[in-house]
């Protein structure tokens, strides 16, 4: 699964620009699918049928989209005004460097010169407006064969494992979801099951309320990732959780309640199997479940996510065993809904 996730992470897939993510999914799906579509959205959404019929029973959720940013103007003397897309803190992408558009046009974030900052501002976070794109371009005119309003642009980062069973990529936040997907579809399933591989989460879990209004599911789980907060300076209180204590399976989080009794499945589950877990000490961020739970006449959800450091930003991290005990989890829990099929 390591090697699906670091090329999934590699690839360049911004809110409302996954094109080259969902191309490369789909063909690893295509071998192992029974039925699959596109939606006008950009989901991709893939049906395998398993050892039991269940057909509308359960979705399985991961978004294909990461942060990013959108070139809004070309200046005269050639530099690229942009907006961040989702939820990018401005504070680790000043000097980071992007590829724009499909040609990987590379460039670098810019910021004004420190000897030019005033002492009131190098208390602040500098604003996105007053950030900017170097790709090199001598004026507007040649700036503009090579990148137009419009283009997004994607953060590099080589992904790599390092330190003590630790991974380190951009994405992460949620192509490790899109790999536990991949890895159980090409897998017998013990039931049937529909694979919903989402657009545009990070910018309002867009992409989820469509597909999960076509397939209709009676249960979805989520796999994600979530904030870890785990470091040192962060006050116990205000810590999430932390990679590499296991799975992290929500109750509660800013976007949803989750269903009980699949939270308690769940844990019960990861305890009976001895696979670690931790649940969120602090109440924060949101996911695909919050629209898929409000689908139609509603629908139960329950998420399970990665722990990851520095999410959103550039270069983000989490725990290899974190990753292979939520496929681990997952598949458990499969195996128990279809023994509740037609019961």
């Amino acid at each position: 699964m390591i090697e699906c996730l670091k090329t999934l992470c590699a690839m360049d897939g911004v809110s409302g620009d996954e094109d080259r993510v969902r191309t490369w999914i789909q063909a690893q799906a295509e071998p192992w699918a029974d039925e699959m579509r596109v939606d006008p959205l950009g989901n991709l959404i893939v049906f395998k049928k398993g050892a039991r019929p269940a057909k509308n029973r359960l979705l399985l959720c991961a978004h294909m989209d990461e942060v990013g940013l959108i070139v809004t103007k070309v200046t005269e003397e050639g530099f690229l005004k942009f907006d961040f897309v989702g939820g990018v803190d401005r504070r680790v992408a000043i000097g980071k460097p992007v590829v724009l558009g499909p040609d990987r046009v590379p460039g670098i974030v810019g910021l004004k010169a420190i000897h030019l900052v005033s002492r009131e501002e190098r208390k602040k976070t500098p604003k996105t407006e007053s950030l900017y794109v170097d790709i090199g371009a001598s004026d507007r005119e040649a700036a503009l064969k090579l990148v137009s309003p419009g283009t997004y642009g994607s953060f590099v980062t080589q992904p790599e494992l390092f330190g003590d069973g630790l991974f380190k990529a951009k994405a992460i936040d949620d192509r490790v979801g899109c790999a536990v997907m991949l890895s159980l579809l090409k897998e017998e399933l013990p039931m049937d099951v529909t694979f919903a591989f989402t657009a545009q989460e990070e910018v309002g879990t867009r992409g989820a309320f469509g597909a999960a209004f076509s397939v209709t599911p009676e249960v979805a789980l989520v796999l994600e990732t979530t904030t870890a907060a785990d470091l040192p300076e962060v006050p116990d209180h205000q810590q999430v959780c932390a990679p590499g204590k296991g799975p992290v399976i929500s109750y509660m989080d800013g976007g949803t309640i989750y269903d009980r009794g699949l939270f308690e499945l769940l844990r019960d589950l990861a305890e009976e199997n001895r696979i670690p877990w931790q649940t969120k000490e602090y109440i924060a961020g949101g996911n695909d479940a919050r629209a898929i739970q409000r689908t139609k006449a509603g629908v139960r959800v329950a998420a399970l996510s990665a722990a990851v450091r520095y999410l959103h930003a550039p270069a983000s991290v989490g725990s290899v065993a974190d990753f292979e005990n939520m496929l681990n989890l997952t598949r458990l829990f499969l195996k128990r809904m279809a023994q509740e099929v037609g019961t």
